[in-house]
């Protein structure tokens, strides 16, 4: 009875499908977040009779076969890479890219990692990083006695001092993109890793080779939409439950074929 094994690995992928959709919705409020979607391809087939198949000596041949699937398998877990709405925030360390790219971050082990959660803040001395702690490439430190600090468009980093009128630059954000985005490996805290799959990151200074600016005081809310993650998911609710009902005819004709005599 492979009808019950077909109909599980359909319940396995819309469990799967679920788990997915619901770490988007828990994500709506997540900076910088882009939804996942899973992807699916069928199993291996039994050939019972394969196409071509000849069936007699005058060279007739069978015109499609008998193929039977063997059920269904994730393939993939993929980003939708798409850029959230801007919102205002006021803050003078909130920053959102305006485009493509990531910002660098240096972790404790001393690997680079990138985000687009451009919600900075200031460590105990003066160094700009993420909410973890981490700090921001390329390591820019604000003065304790500093009035103000802008950033601007291209990445600058500007300090205000009451003693002076012109600003001093700090330094200058850059941005990194990738050839395939997609491939980057996600590792928690909206941080994303480098790996074979998405090719080495190219740097550059925000708005040069194809790179998004920087807007000062706005972050970049999740481009989760609501609307569509409940209506994929009470399609994925319907198709484990088709499958339930599968397995349970499947059950059904198993115990009248025991009950024969």
């Amino acid at each position: 009875m492979r009808a019950l094994q077909i109909a599980a690995t359909g319940m396995s992928a819309q469990q799967t499908r679920v788990e997915v959709i619901s770490n988007n919705l828990a994500n709506m409020s997540t900076t910088g977040y882009n939804a996942r979607r899973a992807e699916f391809s069928d199993l291996y087939y039994q050939q019972a009779v394969r196409p071509g198949t000849l069936t007699s000596t005058e060279g007739t041949m069978v015109p499609a076969g008998v193929q039977l699937g063997l059920g269904v398998r994730p393939t993939a877990v993929t980003v939708q890479l798409q850029q959230g709405s801007l919102t205002q925030t006021n803050g003078d360390l909130d920053v959102a890219i305006d485009g493509n790219g990531y910002l660098e971050i240096t972790l404790p082990s001393g690997i680079s990692a990138y985000t687009r959660d451009g919600s900075l803040k200031r460590s105990a001395d003066g160094q700009i990083v993420t909410n973890d702690g981490y700090p921001v490439a390329p390591g820019i430190t604000i003065p304790a006695d500093a009035a103000s600090v802008a950033i601007s468009p291209n990445g600058e980093v500007l300090a205000f001092f009451n003693d002076q009128v012109d600003p001093q630059n700090l330094g200058q954000f850059s941005l990194a993109t990738f050839v395939n985005e997609k491939g980057l490996e996600a590792t928690g805290g909206n941080l994303f890793l480098e790996t074979p799959a998405s090719g080495p990151a190219q740097v550059a200074n925000p708005g040069e080779q194809g790179l998004g600016t920087l807007r000062a005081g706005y972050l970049e809310e999740s481009s989760v939409d609501p609307v569509r993650e409940i209506t994929e998911l009470i399609k994925a609710q319907r198709g484990y439950e088709l499958n339930s009902k599968v397995i349970t005819a499947a059950d059904q004709m198993l115990g009248a074929t025991v009950q024969i005599r």
